[in-house]
């Protein structure tokens, strides 16, 4: 599972320091208006993503892509169901569980930036801080007051190299190479394209080590934290109930 995770942007108020990268930030977030709200979203939330809140209404970077081009905004942790957060636990997509439970968000798809991400108090970069994309499923939602936002929920898979000491599962990150086909609208999401992307993440898994990071135990916090809920039910007409985690 992952219940937490963050991104630390290059540069003087960073604590990355010169940490920027070979590959540098994942597009669109090489923009300016990419990098304008990266930025804000840092500062507002210091570099870490949380599962959303209805009363925090704290929302997280996502990519996902619009009329064939990247598009870069703040989206709900949590899928919604009927443009309300699900009655179930939704911050975590099983990978081998897609075209089951998933299949109507798995046909919508995204990509979450990161630089680290946590599990059981434990945190888990790249060499060198490199920045990295997450594999996401979305729906459409609302906010409090009517406007449209869009949900996600975190795609994990089985574990690989050192996370795999710590927990079972882990976020299902993608190398780049495969980022537009994950994104791409005209990409059904099928059985093809779930061992695609669980093949390819293998080498990018493995590189993930763990870090010391003191005081971040309680950054992922938990599913019921947020007041969102727990529980059972239906991911979409005609589609079973999530497998947890």
């Amino acid at each position: 599972m992952c219940a937490g995770y963050g991104l630390e942007l290059a540069g003087p108020n960073s604590s990355r320091g010169k940490r920027a990268g070979l590959r540098g930030p994942i597009p669109p977030g090489d923009t300016d208006a990419g990098r304008a709200i990266l930025e804000e979203w840092v500062s507002e939330r210091q570099g870490t993503a949380r599962i959303t809140g209805r009363n925090a209404l704290n929302l997280n970077p996502l990519i996902r892509e619009m009329n064939g081009a990247r598009e870069l905004e703040l989206g709900w942790w949590w899928l919604h169901v009927g443009g309300a957060p699900a009655k179930y636990t939704a911050f975590n997509a099983r990978a081998d569980r897609l075209l089951q439970s998933w299949k109507t968000p798995f046909q919508h798809r995204a990509i979450l930036p990161a630089t680290w991400y946590i599990e059981k108090g434990v945190r888990f970069e790249l060499p060198g801080g490199e920045e990295f994309g997450m594999a996401a499923v979305t729906a459409p939602g609302l906010l409090p007051d009517g406007a449209d936002v869009q949900s996600y929920s975190l795609v994990t898979r089985d574990a690989l190299g050192e996370a795999a000491t710590v927990h079972d599962r882990m976020p299902l990150v993608l190398p780049r190479a495969l980022h537009d086909e994950w994104l791409s609208a005209d990409r059904e999401g099928d059985a093809e394209l779930v061992a695609r992307a669980l093949a390819v993440s293998a080498d990018i898994s493995r590189e993930l080590a763990a870090q010391t990071a003191p005081g971040q135990e309680s950054a992922g916090g938990t599913a019921t934290a947020t007041g969102t809920g727990t529980g059972t039910g239906s991911a979409g007409q005609g589609e079973a109930a999530p497998t947890l985690f």
